[in-house]
């Protein structure tokens, strides 16, 4: 009730306005500012509420209008057809009306339809009652039609506005992306005196009237430009009603407009006047919208509408220059890829977005929340430092209590947290972040599911953070080709088999800097951790049989050459068909190869191991436990692996001298191996006595130091006449 009453308060005051205007009772008034304030109704609050227009427009002729009693119908009449026309117009397979150039000229198509059947009824009605002459209803018309869209350019626009609804739209410009204050304040000085100087030359005469009037126009073009859009239609409105108020009342030199020529090009003046602001008002409106759109789109995950890891970088780098002690919280999820692999990727994109929306309602004022990786969050705290690791053990414990259903599962998670305490200035950015990412690293290292303190003692920072530097020098040394083949001898306890050697390939990195020749224990922990086995792995198989295929004479003399596998390469599907690939097209033939993996990591995924065993035996490729022995006490899924070889750990042919269990346990794979019809290697052979044991227990081949000490491959095989040894 109070919207329709102040809705018809404005209605009669523009009609009040208008009044000034009409000059005799026959004429047609100049202006109507009330059909924007109809026009505008309707578009925001819909076609019923044109029921207050008739209302006010009998109030207004009752009050200020005085017509015959016979107009009043036609009168309320072309007003409220009017406007239900206009509205239908706008809405009729079209969307909601938007800040936009497109939108505009759709609201200015539904404008002109309102005030041409509303000009068509009121002049009728003008002449029907004898008002007007029938000669003058088509003057009547224009002046109508034309009054009537001059009053919707200048109003509607602004009432629009003014009773929008808050945006939610997040690509809303904000407030930085316009002028300031002070800029406004002295628009709005210049645009006061612009209007002195447009009356002071009226009163010159009507030349220096025309050319003052470019003065509030350039002023309302630099609204547009750079004020927001209310500024714009505002000015727009004060400056048409002063503009039209001058003329129409003879003010200030100004004369009204008599014939009819006279009012259509004063009309369509001033309604250009208006539109040029709104229209490069609106343009520049849409643009802004859409360079927030691809800044939001820049700086938001798609997946969680947090901001990435971008937008972290420029939060952090804000947060360094700030005033306070800060916290960032690196965040990583346990074991998500087990999620994935069991559930389905959309299972895991579930429980990713459930938790970035656990933790967003956790956060207090000052707190930020980014994703800055597949199962990474980061957090920048703001509040007691004394707190922030308490604050951070609720978070963690409240992902460890999350669960999602998902079809037949019910997902959940646990999440390892590395937490640095910092002061402005302290670090730079890299360093803030290696802190956080090597205490995160820590906390997983610990088991997960914890939170760890960072330390900013630099001896510990730098035990904490080797393994991200060997994650580094992993993919540089790949790049770069910084990796060599050794290889060692693998020799036969039953006498001579075959003509040929047994070799397994063994991985060196030349360190870019001292030259020096690392061992895989340098390395390959990292390249686990950090998920860089599969590539180290697709070079070593690129590297091997690059060399061998180069050197036919070599690979004439090999008669088996082994080459290790990662655990992460077992279960990848990409290097499976890599591999497959890859040994079917060499010239190498395939009956020479052997891939070597370690227990725990066939058994993890016994389904995937077994799809590549069984398609590189295909090919002829043999395989072997690594390892073997130490990962599981049952053989039972030993009936499920197809391989070849099983490699006893060194760890029990070291002990062969002095423990009997390690005796009955090299015996007991032995003869498990020989009834499945298996070969067993017998690994850290270190002496004579090992030998005489092993070949005792009936194990088929031996490596280590008493039979071959590793060297470079190429060195291995032209010295192969000298170096060729058989164990009596």
């Amino acid at each position: 009730m109070l919207r329709f009453i102040l809705l018809t308060g404005l209605y009669v005051l523009g009609t009040w306005y208008s009044e000034a205007f009409v000059h005799a009772p026959n004429q047609v008034t100049l202006f109507w500012p009330a059909a924007g304030i109809a026009y505008a109704a309707v578009l925001r609050y819909g076609w019923r509420w044109a029921a207050f227009i008739p209302v006010a427009v009998l109030i207004g002729h009752l009050l200020f209008i005085p017509v015959p009693t016979s107009f009043l119908v036609y009168s309320a009449l072309s007003n409220f057809v009017g406007a239900i026309a206009g509205y239908l117009a706008v809405y009729w397979n079209s969307q909601s009306p938007r800040l936009t150039v497109a939108s505009g000229f759709v609201m200015l198509r539904g404008a002109v339809v309102m005030v041409l059947v509303s000009a068509l009824i009121g002049s009728y009605g003008l002449v029907e009652t004898g008002m007007v002459p029938a000669l003058s209803f088509w003057p009547a018309l224009v002046k109508w039609a034309l009054g009537d869209l001059l009053g919707i350019i200048c109003i509607a626009p602004s009432m629009l506005l003014l009773s929008a609804p808050l945006s939610s739209n997040p690509d809303q410009p904000k407030h930085s992306d316009y002028s300031s204050p002070q800029e406004k304040m002295a628009w709005g000085i210049l645009l006061l005196a612009s209007y002195a100087f447009v009356y002071l030359g009226g009163q010159r005469g009507g030349l220096y009237a025309l050319g003052m009037v470019a003065l509030p126009l350039s002023l309302l073009l630099w609204s547009a430009l750079r004020f927001q859009p209310v500024w714009s239609t505002l000015g727009t409105a004060v400056a048409v009603l002063f503009l039209t108020t001058l003329t129409g009342l003879g003010l200030g030199g100004f004369k009204p407009p008599v014939a009819l020529l006279d009012s259509v090009l004063l009309l369509t003046f001033m309604g250009l006047f208006a539109t040029i602001p709104l229209v490069l008002m609106a343009s520049l409106h849409e643009q802004r919208l859409a360079t927030r759109k691809v800044l939001r789109r820049a700086t938001t995950d798609a997946a969680t509408n947090l901001p990435n890891r971008t937008a972290f970088e420029e939060a952090v780098h804000k947060a360094l220059q700030g005033g306070e002690v800060r916290a960032l919280a690196y965040l990583d999820l346990d074991h998500f890829t087990l999620i994935n692999d069991t559930a389905s990727h959309a299972a895991g994109d579930a429980l990713i977005h459930g938790i970035g929306s656990l933790l967003k309602a956790r956060l207090r004022e000052g707190d930020q929340l980014f994703r800055i990786g597949g199962d990474e969050f980061a957090l920048l705290l703001s509040g007691e430092p004394d707190t922030m690791q308490l604050r951070l053990e609720h978070l963690q414990r409240a992902v460890e209590n999350y669960r999602v259903g998902w079809q037949d599962h019910v997902l959940n998670i646990t999440v390892s947290i590395g937490l640095v305490l910092f002061k402005p200035g302290q670090f730079e950015y890299a360093r803030l972040l290696s802190l956080g990412d090597a205490a995160c690293f820590t906390a997983k290292e610990l088991g997960g599911n914890r939170v760890y303190m960072a330390s900013q003692e630099p001896g510990e920072m730098f035990e904490r953070t080797r393994a991200m530097h060997w994650a580094v020098r992993i993919r540089e040394a790949i790049d770069r080709n910084l990796f060599e083949l050794d290889c060692q001898r693998i020799t036969s306890l039953r006498g001579h088999d075959g003509d040929g050697e047994h070799i397994e390939i063994l991985l060196r990195m030349r360190d870019s800097e001292t030259g020096e020749r690392l061992a895989p224990g340098h390395f390959i922990p990292a390249a686990e951790r950090f998920q860089l086995g599969v590539a180290l792995d697709r070079h070593v198989v690129n590297l091997t049989l690059d060399w061998l295929e180069a050197r036919p004479e070599s690979a004439v003399r090999l008669q088996t050459c082994a080459i290790n596998l990662t655990a992460a390469s077992l279960v990848d599907e990409g290097f499976r068909n890599f591999l497959y690939q890859r040994v079917r097209k060499s010239r190498l033939s395939a009956s020479k190869l052997c891939f070597e993996v370690t227990e725990t990591s066939a058994v993890r995924d016994l389904a995937r191991a077994q799809v590549l065993i069984g398609q590189m035996r295909e090919l002829g490729c043999a395989f072997a436990l690594d390892d073997f022995g130490t990962g599981f006490c049952s053989f039972n899924y030993l009936r499920s692996l197809d391989v070849d070889y099983f490699k006893i750990d060194g760890s029990f042919i070291r002990d062969l001298q002095s423990s009997p269990l390690s005796v009955a346990v090299v015996r007991a794979i032995t003869d498990i191996a020989h009834v499945l019809d298996k070969q067993t290697i017998a690994e850290h052979t270190e002496n004579e006595s090992d030998f005489a044991t092993l070949r005792a227990l009936g194990v088929d081949y031996a490596q280590g130091f008493a039979i071959h000490r590793p060297e470079p491959i190429d060195q291995f095989f032209r010295s192969l006449p000298a170096q060729v040894r058989h164990i009596a």
